[in-house]
């Protein structure tokens, strides 16, 4: 990614951590000022991989195959074919045939449609972010995993957060608060991840930041609000968007 001749600020605001439930499946797509994040286990949706497969289109099939590892193409094949089935279920059509474009970086989207939508997967369940009318981006994981988060932090963090998750009473688990929220963010911009995660620091209330990468530059909004959630005993889920949610509900999948 080029670095830009002249930086800009961007600010990032982080509520605290909280607390999801997960709800019923809802019966409409999310409303204006709203965001609807699907969850699933892996396990619990193993008995799709047919029909999800047969959801999917040449270059997701061909994607699925470059896999190495049968853990990693079941896991794209149940998060995309949940993908479909959920947008199919918002826009009216048979998943099979609902046609997405991709950003510059990747990210996809439907053309000339207000749903937004972004999907993230650890290594045992599956999280799609749904939001009307403004991009979102969301990120899960399971602190299960196991991650040397010192080394990691020492590459990839600020200073500041690098002294906060060892002052943490739990500090692998704020180390993957902070990871999920920066994925979120750089996720929001349509960027994706960057090699150096330093630029952007999400460890306070207001994160006042200056970026320099052309991309992320152009890309981003002029700041973004993160809300981070453990969900049950095992996952951590960020979403950042632009504008503030007014309402934010986790549905179960499968």
């Amino acid at each position: 990614m080029n670095v830009a001749s002249s930086g800009r600020s961007l600010v990032v605001r982080c509520a605290p951590p909280a607390v999801a439930q997960l709800e019923a499946p809802a019966s409409a797509g999310p409303l204006q000022s709203e965001a609807q994040l699907w969850f699933a286990k892996l396990g619990a949706l193993r008995d799709r991989m047919g029909s999800y497969s047969a959801m999917l289109d040449k270059a997701e099939l061909e994607r699925a195959a470059r896999f190495r590892f049968e853990p990693d193409r079941e896991r794209y094949i149940i998060g995309h074919g949940l993908l479909r089935e959920l947008l199919g279920r918002y826009l009216g059509e048979d998943p099979s045939l609902v046609r997405m474009a991709r950003g510059e970086f990747g990210k996809p989207y439907i053309e000339g449609s207000p749903l937004h939508f972004n999907l993230s997967d650890t290594k045992d369940a599956v999280l799609i972010a749904f939001a009307h009318g403004q991009e979102i981006g969301a990120d899960v994981e399971t602190m299960t995993r196991t991650v040397d988060h010192q080394a990691v932090s020492e590459h990839y963090f600020t200073p500041e957060e690098i002294e906060d998750i060892a002052q943490a009473d739990d500090g692998k688990r704020r180390f993957l608060e902070l990871w999920t929220r920066k994925e979120a963010v750089l996720k929001a911009s349509g960027v994706g991840i960057m090699d150096d995660l330093r630029v952007l620091q999400v460890n306070t209330d207001v994160n006042t930041n200056t970026i320099v990468h052309d991309a992320f530059v152009r890309l981003a909004a002029p700041e973004y609000h993160l809300r981070t959630w453990q969900l049950g005993s095992d996952h951590l889920i960020s979403l950042a968007a632009a504008a503030p949610f007014e309402a934010i509900r986790f549905v179960k999948a499968g």
